[in-house]
């Protein structure tokens, strides 16, 4: 099948919740804008050094993970971050890896009600424009 790309918007989610309480501005959201993997072999959001450290984001703990190739490696896990694409957000704790594309998981594929069109190559909406959460 390929490679399938999304454009996402990645955000720091405190300073969302720090704009909420009027403590700064919408402007002063830390903000990165990355061309990620879908991999739905991937939990999570994985990121690298460069956008934790632009992204602000602390470490809340570090977790053994296996990687491609089935290799374990110890990873850090930040704090949460707000994902966002074509108006659909979701907002979950990434994996960093020192290096490296970032990965677009499961997770928040899973929240934002998306899955991946293999013969077009790109993300759909799973229940069409309308992001519908499933509580089963």
């Amino acid at each position: 099948m390929g490679n399938v790309y999304a454009e996402i918007t990645v955000k720091n989610a405190f300073d969302i919740g720090r704009v909420s309480a009027g403590q700064i501005t919408e402007n002063n959201v830390r903000t990165v804008t990355l061309t990620a993997i879908v991999d739905t072999g991937a939990t999570t959001l994985v990121i690298n050094e460069d956008t934790f450290n632009t992204l602000g984001l602390s470490v809340v703990e570090t977790r053994n993970i296996n990687i491609a190739g089935g290799a374990q490696v110890e990873c850090k896990v930040t704090s949460p971050v707000c994902i966002q694409w074509k108006g659909r957000q979701a907002t979950v704790n990434a994996v960093m890896l020192p290096q490296g594309n970032p990965l677009l998981g499961v997770m928040p594929l899973e929240f934002m009600d998306l899955i991946v069109d293999p013969i077009r190559r790109e993300l759909v909406g799973a229940h069409g424009d309308e992001a519908i959460l499933m509580a089963m």
